[in-house]
């Protein structure tokens, strides 16, 4: 059996992280007696001190906003595909010569997929679905991941849906990196419904509230969808873009989706056991039932 080992979620504000539930349901399951996993709130000025105290005890560390860019300056190894998104989510903490070795990956993309590929279960009755046309409402830091994400799916080329089209020369580095080569375009409350509604997939990676004025508009326009929607946002839940979506007949999956699937693979890289999926679903439906009452 692995001997006790400590990880912990870092991010500011990260009271709200439901991340503790999910790896303590993990540890639970695989019987990892003795494993815990805190959430520390963690400023950028106060990571180095972080990242610098982590030693053979630690498993590794989930990194939220707004840590992920920061971090990956304080490890020693960025694996290819972080390196790609331009953000680390997941340091992992491994033994070498003088101590241990940091590792930063990205789970992100992984959680993004996987969620995707269930709404194509529910929709098309298989999770092999070939996504030609594929939107992104929003550039920021998880709209890199999204890009990563569609090019595993097979669109290398998504229309990115912006406020502002002067914000997005980060994700434009990112998608050089990737050898994706998105289409920009600001967005247009009166196109963006028959835009929206004719993708294979739509990832809105928009902050809370900030997709509700594109709720209203796909209500208003009339417009049928035939794709699948993932919202990052799981709080609220259910967002305003999920209901409206599911309204005009779209398939949506929750945000909370893609936080279990990158978090059953941050389990898997850090216990190196398979990740028991169906437990932390049970304790992550829970958690969100109970706010929901």
């Amino acid at each position: 059996m692995a001997a006790p080992r400590r990880a912990a979620v870092l991010g500011h504000p990260v009271a709200h992280s439901l991340s503790p539930v999910l790896h303590t349901a993990a540890y639970d399951a695989l019987g990892l007696d003795g494993w815990r996993y805190t959430a520390i709130d963690t400023t950028v000025e106060q990571l180095p001190d972080v990242v610098r105290g982590l030693d053979l005890g630690w498993a590794g560390l989930s990194v939220t906003m707004p840590l992920k860019h920061a971090v990956m300056d304080l490890v020693d190894h960025v694996d290819p595909l972080a390196r790609a998104v331009g953000a680390v989510n997941t340091v992992l903490v491994g033994t070498a010569q003088c101590g241990v070795a940091l590792t930063g990956t990205n789970t992100d993309v992984h959680g993004l997929v996987t969620a995707v590929r269930e709404g194509f279960a529910d929709r098309h009755g298989t999770r092999d679905v070939p996504v030609d046309d594929a939107v992104v409402l929003g550039g920021g830091a998880t709209a890199a991941s999204t890009l990563a994400a569609l090019g595993e799916l097979g669109c290398t080329s998504p229309r990115v849906l912006v406020r502002s089209l002067a914000r997005t020369a980060g994700l434009q580095e990112a998608a050089d990196r990737m050898g994706v080569t998105p289409r920009y375009e600001v967005l247009d409350l009166v196109a963006a419904p028959a835009v929206l509604a004719t993708a294979d997939v739509v990832v809105s990676t928009m902050p809370a509230f900030a997709a509700d004025p594109v709720a209203d508009a796909l209500l208003g326009r009339g417009v049928e969808a035939h794709g699948v929607l993932l919202d990052a946002v799981y709080d609220p839940r259910p967002t305003a873009l999920s209901q409206a979506w599911a309204k005009v007949g779209g398939t949506v999956v929750g945000g909370e989706r893609m936080l279990l699937h990158q978090a059953a693979e941050q389990v898997r890289l850090m216990t190196g056991r398979t990740a028991p999926v169906a437990a932390m679903d049970v304790a992550l439906q829970g958690v969100l039932a109970a706010e929901a009452a």
